[in-house]
């Protein structure tokens, strides 16, 4: 069985380029869906949109699964 779930991750870079985080990665989820994921982006996003070094972004891993024995 394959499943895909999101997640939410970023933080505040030490500048503009987005290369270096200030601190450990933040990470919200995982979610089940994408619209999920992205609800979670949008707040966090609006709590941080007066910091121009605060970035985050949805993200996706793909999981398989064994499938269940019968």
């Amino acid at each position: 069985m394959h499943t895909e779930r999101y997640l939410v991750v970023g933080g505040e870079y030490s500048c503009l380029d987005f290369k270096t985080l200030k601190s450990d990665p933040q990470v919200f989820g995982p979610f089940d869906t994408h619209a999920e994921a992205r609800t979670a982006w949008r707040q966090v996003s609006d709590r941080t949109k007066a910091s121009a070094t605060a970035k985050f972004a949805i993200t996706s891993e793909h999981l398989d699964m064994p499938d269940a024995p019968a």
